[in-house]
């Protein structure tokens, strides 16, 4: 970090800048804070040459919205921007995104400082970075923003901040005419032949990253930097110092033949069968890398607002070359000395007099007039092939700057023997103690936001920027005014342009030619033999027997069932529609079916869907009203009668509520006395109804619900003489919540009159609490932390089973002797329905907590499938076996809506139909 510039923003939104945290080809990051609450962020700040570039500008924000929708788990969440100032009408519109802070380093300069990582690290690493690809690809799309500078190591594990290529570039360069020419740090064997990137080609850099991590170096450095190229895409991968366990899989990555290469289920599965944050529960990062992450926390939390006149002058020390005393702060706000504690020497690249030169290697050009050898560019000391920002020797301050330095009282000082040592390949960097260990390289990218863009440009080729011997070039001209029916396969590839050219990252040399879409799978143009069939392992999810995605001209579906195994039936604001169980197409569409809820089986031959003003029945081979019950007709004693949501069903039998406004007549006046207002009162009731023979069985008069007075009803078991329903808390009245005394009620109906024949309350079973009941008369609820059973009639209480702490139960799900469990904290688990002995209990392994997992039984009742906001974990009903997990990406498009919804599952036979949102998956189950 260094002091803010004389011409760095100050604000951004309701984010005050602190420092400035590291620049990028594209972008600087500032440390910042929220004034009011103390919230830090990390803001990324796009240049100001390039945001005026409307094809950046737009690519920018595309990548932004990749980043907030796959935010959670190993991508840190965007944050509030708030009120942002107005730009004047003369000056184009900032660039900015604002991220949660992770204190984190980047792969590139962990390994500097503590070496190849062990095997363990490596693996969580790998599985967090594969967790994030597999939601990328399930979605069909690709996301080239894998580099040493874009994944962090944070304290629980990865973290990805680049999310297309601009965020993975090593530079980028505004031209004349609107062109953006950007440079990227890797290649793969396909783009090499010139051919389009696919889900595979993540996996190659994939392995790139791994062997990387593993070694300190790259799989392909041996030989002539001239010969990059021709290694890639011909030459077998150097892999003799990767841990054994993990070579083959390693290796796998690297496949030529993209076809070859495991998905990234596979090596997410492979390298943690239970999860990358169930692998890393406990720590994951070696001794010195654990203590540089705390100790740049500390840092951070230990800046102040700059003053302005402080800022101006620290700019302008900056452009005059100080002392080597100039880098060590002597103001006592800044830095407090600790007593006793020594000094290390000033790092070398802090002493602008004496810093040593790089040298060129032999037999390779020097750069072009672009690469100012001196500016923090690293230079190789022979022709080999690496990432980014890891040459073999440090690169050279461009600037003397102000460091920002730790008071004594926010860290503890280190022995001698915990400072990190550096790999053999590179000198040790000398400590300024007590602040944390200061790789020797040029600004890296230290945080655990989603900030798209990694660290700085790497020397141009000999030819200078483009030039032959320059970095892959990404050409982005201001597109033209939009032609009439484009081909949409063709728009998908005419975004970016890479010709791919020598760059000091993964290749050297080359000049093929491939296309990026901008957010689609670009298709094969040759043909080739059908690839070998993937292995199968424990813990990828299986390949779905088909995908359907909802049209995103139509509105988000609002309801979605399972009809007689056939048909999935959703139903959205606009229509009803039907899709072929069996292969995964769409068969029909009805507006009639607008906002409908269920699609239950009304006989064998008829879907039965409720509207808001009526019933109907649908043909299931096209979609067409063979009856209809209108409310007005069939209830023609409640006039205005509104139908809220299905209570439940069985077999034949609905039960539901609804309600109607009747007017009360004042009482007649006593003499002399004036009349009194007549008042409208909402009247409720409950009904069963027949949907076969489509009749009226019973109703009976219920209290009215909250405004608009329609209570919410959930059937919670169905016996032989009655049916026992609960009420929602937020349908509940005020008075009702009164008189409740903060406890919930189940109430018992006769199954043939629909008399009210009891209400009860159990234990100290809240209006929240999840409840469920079965055919013998046996309650299970939530009760605070815990699950007990009751006797239903009586109340009395069975057993309990004890949850995990500041957690609670969710609804559970009755199999047979078992009931499965659920519980806020994302366990999951099985106990005997008549003893509550604990049978199993596991985690979905989802970071944090949320609400509980909803849970569903494929139709052998094998598996059991719980689903929540984040992903789909599927285990084995007996045992909780964890089998396999499954992530989408939820809308790709650069431009798509931010999918917020939680995942659902709804089993048949032996399939489950995972729907998020638009998108639905059919995966085949035990």
């Amino acid at each position: 970090m260094e002091a803010l510039r004389q011409d760095d923003p100050r604000r951004f939104g309701r984010f005050t800048a602190l420092a400035r945290f590291d620049e990028g080809a594209s972008a600087v990051r500032y440390v910042a804070r929220d004034l009011a609450s103390g919230e830090s962020a990390l803001i990324t700040a796009a240049r100001p040459e390039l945001a005026a570039v409307p094809v950046f500008s737009r690519r920018f924000q595309a990548e932004a919205r990749t980043a907030e929708r796959l935010a959670g788990g190993w991508v840190a969440p965007p944050l509030d921007p708030g009120d942002t100032a107005e730009t004047p009408a003369d000056e184009a519109e900032p660039l900015w995104t604002a991220a949660a802070y992770v204190p984190a380093l980047p792969l590139a300069e962990a390994v500097s400082i503590a070496g190849p990582l062990p095997e363990r690290a490596l693996r969580i690493l790998g599985a967090g970075i594969a967790e994030i690809l597999s939601r990328v690809h399930a979605a069909g799309s690709v996301l080239q923003g894998l580099a040493p500078g874009t994944v962090l190591l944070a304290a629980d594990g990865p973290r990805l901040t680049a999310f297309g290529p601009l965020g993975a570039a090593a530079s980028a360069e505004a031209r004349p005419g609107g062109q953006l020419s950007v440079r990227l740090g890797y290649l793969t064997p396909e783009q090499i032949e010139g051919k389009e990137v696919s889900a595979a080609s993540d996996l190659f850099v994939l392995g790139l990253l791994l062997a990387y991590a593993a070694t300190g170096t790259t799989p392909f450095t041996e030989g002539p930097a001239e010969e990059a190229t021709r290694r890639i895409a011909e030459d077998e991968p150097e892999l003799d110092a990767v841990p054994q366990e993990l070579r083959e899989l390693i290796a796998s990555c690297l496949a030529k033949d993209p076809d070859q290469r495991p998905t990234a289920g596979t090596v997410a599965a492979e390298l943690a069968l239970e999860g990358a944050a169930g692998l890393a529960r406990g720590g994951w990062l070696p001794e010195p890398l654990a203590a540089a992450v705390a100790d740049q926390e500390a840092r951070v939390l230990a800046l102040e607002v700059p003053e302005e006149g402080k800022a101006t002058a620290e700019a302008g020390e900056a452009d005059a070359p100080p002392a080597p005393e100039d880098a060590r702060p002597a103001d006592p706000r800044t830095l407090r000395k600790p007593e006793g504690v020594r000094e290390a020497p000033v790092p070398e690249d802090a002493r602008p007099v004496d810093a040593p030169v790089l040298r060129k290697p032999a037999g390779v050009a020097a750069p072009s007039g672009d690469a100012d050898p001196g500016n923090g560019d690293i230079g190789e000391d022979r022709g080999t092939t690496r990432f980014l920002n890891t040459g073999p020797r440090p690169p050279q301050n461009d600037r003397p700057t102000t460091q920002l330095a730790l008071p004594h009282e926010l860290t503890a000082p280190r022995a001698p023997d915990a400072l990190p040592a550096a790999p053999p390949a590179q000198p040790a960097a000398p400590l300024a103690l007590p602040a944390g260990p200061v790789a020797p390289q040029q600004p890296g990218h230290t945080h655990g936001g989603p900030a798209p863009y990694p660290a700085a440009a790497l020397p141009a080729g000999p030819a200078g920027p483009g030039g032959p011997g320059g970095g892959p070039m990404v050409s982005l001209p201001l597109p033209p005014a939009p032609a009439p029916a484009p081909d949409p396969a063709a728009s998908r590839r005419t975004l970016l342009t890479i010709a791919a050219a020598a760059v000091g990252g993964l290749i050297v040399g080359g000049g093929s030619v491939a296309a990026l879409g901008s957010g689609g799978t670009a298709e094969a143009t040759d043909d080739k033999p059908a690839p070998r069939p993937r292995r199968t392992l424990p813990g990828q999810a299986p390949e779905p027997r088909w995908i359907y995605a909802h049209p995103a001209s139509e509105s988000s579906p609002l309801t979605t069932a399972l009809w007689q195994d056939k048909l999935l039936v959703v139903t959205s604001e606009s229509q009803a529609s039907a899709v072929d169980l069996r292969t995964g197409k769409r068969l029909w569409q009805r507006a009639d079916g607008a906002k409908g809820q269920a699609a239950l089986a009304a006989g064998a031959d008829l879907v039965f869907v409720a509207s808001p003003t009526e019933f109907l029945w649908l043909s299931p081979k096209n979609g067409k009203v063979v009856h209809r019950v209108r409310y007005t007709e069939a209830f023609e004693d409640l006039p205005g009668l509104t139908v809220g949501r299905l209570a439940g069903s069985s077999g034949p039998v609905i039960w539901f509520t609804g309600s109607h406004t009747v007017v009360e007549k004042a009482p007649k006046p006593k003499k002399g006395k004036k009349k009194g207002k007549d008042k409208e009162v909402v009247e409720a009731y409950f009904f069963a109804y027949d949907i076969v023979q489509r009749k009226e069985l019973w109703r009976t008069s219920v209290p009215a619900g909250r405004d608009p007075g329609t209570p919410a009803y959930r059937v919670v078991a169905e016996r032989s003489a009655d049916v026992l329903v609960r009420q929602d808390a937020a349908s509940l009245t005020a008075a009702e919540v009164k008189k409740a005394k903060g406890k919930g009620s189940v109430r018992s109906f006769d199954q043939k009159t629909g008399k009210l024949l009891w209400a009860k309350q159990y234990g100290a079973a809240s209006l929240e609490a999840a409840t469920t009941g079965d055919e013998e008369g046996t309650l299970y609820a939530a009760v605070g932390q815990d699950l007990q059973a009751f006797e239903a009639d009586s109340t009395k209480p069975l057993w309990r089973v004890e949850g995990s702490e500041d957690s609670w139960f969710g609804t559970p799900l009755i199999a047979g002797p078992l009931i499965h469990t659920t519980e806020r904290s994302r366990l999951v688990g099985a106990v005997e329905r008549e003893s509550g002995r604990l049978v199993w209990r596991r985690s979905t392994e989802v970071p944090g907590t949320g609400p509980a997992p909803s849970l569903t039984l494929s139709g052998s009742e094998k598996t059991l499938i719980a689903a929540d906001a984040v992903q789909v974990t599927v285990f084995a009903a007996a045992d909780g076996e964890r089998l396999w997990k499954f992530q989408d990406i939820g809308s790709a498009a650069p431009k798509g809506e931010t999918v917020r919804a939680s995942y659902r599952a709804l089993a048949f036979g032996e399939t489950v139909v995972v729907q998020r949102d638009r998108s639905f998956y059919a995966f085949p189950v035990a």
